[in-house]
């Protein structure tokens, strides 16, 4: 019989994210720094064990008309594919052609911060993503078409009782389009995520909710397919500075 107890390993996964974001919480008094420990802890979970195409990062988010998301907590993107990163003093910026999921991390849930959380998650969506057509051997694909980015929340506790009842569930509807949250994380408790199928969500309180987030969230990232083929041309004319060519100004770069 085998020493080894997938069970066990699975639990271990758990208890390890939930130790670490208990003690974030009892041994950091500073909001700020409290948050970006935080937010660490689960970068590091999906760095660790997501497929090695994807990475996560706390960045910004941009599109080649100069637009920039908030500053987001976790960003799932693509390496593969993705033709660049801009890294710069610790900021990250990434192209919105590149990503497949964007979070907010929080130590706890409440109405207050599920709405950040959607204004967020809205400044990605709504920023402009290029898909230019695929060549191949035989000829050209046509573009591909864009893939939905996925929107959701990490915390380690709830203010509400029950911690995923009826409260959070009117706080998550109060913005289903550009601000969803597809799926999200209560470390202490379980996990949520939107059932496309029945366009509502389903709440999972259970003892190692970390473990069944993050395969839920593999499974999600596995339907969402590969991201498009990015026009780095449209980022290129950025490179260009305004009125030399005579053909007048850019357009100015704006948060969403």
């Amino acid at each position: 019989m085998s020493e080894w107890s997938l069970s066990q390993l699975l639990a271990s996964l758990h208890e390890d994210i939930q130790q670490r974001l208990a003690t974030v919480r009892k041994a950091f008094n500073h909001p700020g720094t409290k948050g970006d420990a935080s937010e660490q802890v689960w970068i590091s979970m999906l760095e660790t064990y997501l497929p090695k195409r994807y990475e996560a990062a706390k960045a910004h988010v941009v599109d080649s008309l100069g637009n920039f998301s908030q500053q987001i907590d976790v960003v799932i993107f693509d390496r593969q594919y993705s033709p660049f990163i801009f890294t710069y003093e610790n900021e990250t910026i990434i192209p919105a052609e590149s990503v497949y999921a964007v979070f907010e991390a929080k130590q706890t849930a409440d109405a207050s911060l599920v709405a950040y959380a959607q204004e967020k998650i809205a400044s990605v969506r709504r920023l402009h993503r290029t898909s230019l057509p695929i060549p191949y051997a035989k000829g050209v694909y046509p573009p591909k078409p864009l893939i939905p980015i996925l929107g959701g929340l990490l915390t380690f506790e709830s203010e509400w009782k029950p911690p995923l009842g009826s409260s959070l569930e009117k706080a998550l509807c109060a913005n289903i389009a550009d601000g969803r949250l597809d799926i999200g994380c209560v470390a202490n408790h379980g996990h949520f995520f939107f059932d496309q199928a029945d366009s509502s969500y389903a709440f999972v309180t259970e003892a190692k909710a970390a473990t069944a987030f993050l395969f839920k969230l593999i499974s999600q990232l596995q339907f969402s397919g590969t991201v498009p083929m990015i026009d780095i041309e449209a980022y290129g004319k950025w490179l260009t500075p305004p009125d030399v060519d005579g053909g007048g100004q850019l357009p100015r770069v704006r948060s969403l």
